[in-house]
Formats: structure tokens, sequence, C-alpha cells
């Protein structure tokens, strides 16, 4: 299974939601989309507005590939399970976020080599396949910055 989620933004990430409903029928394997507040349905997809954190962390656990928007927690919830992740940010200019920062995390994850970014939804399943195979770097919880602290959060979860 794909697992697909957008987090718990107020924005919506229809394009997204969108691209993953038109390649599923074809892709061979099942995806679960957390759509969060998008306002597309899918089709060919199982899907969920929100999941409970039990749930979320059970679908990165028994996810193939993790596709997801550039959420910090998220990225890193992946990286932990040593899931190959495929980020594909929010965009402003598509009414997905008041800015475009989460284009600067997704590069900033990518540029290490540990996840893929994908910044137009059209090759999403190019992408998707390309992770199922990429040589991703290891990811490295190193002690003293924003990264063990999310981490310590997420851990509350668990």
């Amino acid at each position: 299974m794909i697992f697909v989620t957008l987090g718990t933004q107020k924005f919506q990430m229809n394009r997204l939601v969108k691209a993953v409903d038109e390649i599923a029928p074809d892709f061979g394997e099942d995806f679960f989309i957390q759509t969060g507040s998008s306002t597309y349905q899918p089709k060919n997809c199982e899907h969920k507005d929100f999941i409970d954190v039990n749930a979320y962390n059970q679908k990165i656990s028994e996810c193939s590939v993790l596709v997801t928007h550039a959420g910090v927690g998220t990225i890193i919830s992946g990286l932990s399970k040593g899931k190959p992740v495929v980020v594909v940010p929010r965009a402003n200019k598509y009414g997905e976020h008041v800015d475009d920062h989460q284009c600067q995390i997704a590069d900033a994850f990518s540029s290490k080599g540990l996840v893929l970014c994908c910044q137009d939804v059209s090759e999403l399943g190019d992408y998707i396949e390309k992770a199922r195979s990429y040589d991703f770097k290891p990811y490295e919880l190193k002690g003293g910055n924003i990264e063990e602290t999310i981490m310590k959060f997420i851990d509350i979860f668990d």
C-alpha cells in the first residue's frame, strides 16, 4: 500500500489528491489517501479526511512508499521507519499554503538524499517508481536540534 498524507492543514491540496486518484487504477498497488481539507473526492483510492494518530502510525509502518506534503513531522516519521519518502510540497500559487516554505523544507531534505522531491504532480508515478529502488541516504537523528524535539513530540503519540 502506498500511503499519501496531507496532514492537518486547513488548506486543500486537491492537485495531489487528483493526481494520485488518476494514476491509481493502473499502478498495481493500492493507495490510501489521508485527504485533509481537500475537496476533491477520490474515486479510485481508499481515503479519509483525517485519521487518528494510531491509524496514521500504522499506515506509515505498513506502506511501501510514503507520499507526503512537506510536513517535517511526517517526513521524519517516514524516515525513522525506513520508508522511501516522496515529498510533494504545498505551493502558495495553488492556494495550498500562505507561502512556499514547504518547497524549502522539501529541498533541504532532498539535497541530503533523504527524500525525493516531486514538484510537478504529473510526474508523481515516476517518482513513486523511482523511490522503490532509489539509494536513499540513511537518516541520522542528531541530538540538540529541532529534529530531536520533533522526534520526542512524535514519540509521545507512538
